[in-house]
């Protein structure tokens, strides 16, 4: 193993270990009452999660996750970045145990525009590149918290804090996110005011925003 891979290895174990060390006071999944649960995505009952496969059935390879994290997938979109998620959609052996991972690839200049994860914590670790990445906290303070991160670094995005990224380099970037949940969603703030369905009233979000509503209409229109 040469010693990039073993570097990125590394990068990899480390983020778990940290996501291990918070997951008893950062968690918000509910506990797992059992050691282990490998959900049945195709299950038609409702619950609060998923339910289980039967435990006499599970094998090795169903807490293992073949597709290679390390792998960079190009950005495709228009603001320049690919998440790759790794929820308990991707990986049901996820399923109670309260975390999950993503991947971000980066553009020169792409961007993870603003953002929540309604359900979860999140720890970003910079594999390469350079990234600017901060979070605003709740009112009144609303204070920003943000630096320009190299490899290797890590930041902590508290729970359900409006957060971003932007590659500041001119080279592509990647980044590991643990989160704290096995699925803790995702809402853009711009996609999801101004591309809601149906849309919210243009009198409301002018008012909101101090916009006029010919404004809000090209906007709704760009996100729609």
């Amino acid at each position: 193993m040469n010693n990039m891979t073993c570097s990125s290895f590394f990068v990899l174990y480390f983020v778990f270990a940290l996501a291990s060390l918070l997951h008893g006071s950062l968690a918000y999944d509910p506990s797992p009452l059992q050691d282990f649960c490998i959900a049945d995505l195709d299950s038609s009952e409702y619950v609060n999660g998923f339910p289980c496969n039967d435990r006499s059935s599970a094998t090795v390879e169903d807490f293992i996750y073949s597709e290679n994290i390390l792998k960079r997938r190009p950005p495709t979109t228009a603001i320049g970045t690919t998440v790759t998620e790794v929820t308990v959609n991707q990986y049901p052996a996820l399923n109670t145990q309260g975390l999950s991972m993503e991947r971000i690839d980066y553009d020169a200049y792409g961007i993870n525009p603003p953002h929540i994860h309604p359900r979860a914590s999140e720890l970003l670790t910079v594999l390469n590149g350079t990234i600017y990445a901060g979070f605003v906290t709740s009112p009144p303070e609303s204070r920003l918290f943000a630096k320009i991160l190299c490899a290797g670094e890590v930041i902590l995005f508290p729970y359900a804090q409006i957060h971003f990224q932007i590659n500041v380099g001119n080279d592509i970037a990647s980044a590991i996110s643990s989160l704290s949940s096995q699925f803790p969603g995702v809402v853009r703030v711009a996609d999801t005011v101004f591309g809601s369905n149906p849309p919210i009233l243009k009198a409301l979000l002018a008012r909101s925003f101090r916009l006029r509503k010919n404004t809000i209409a090209r906007l709704q229109k760009s996100f729609s």
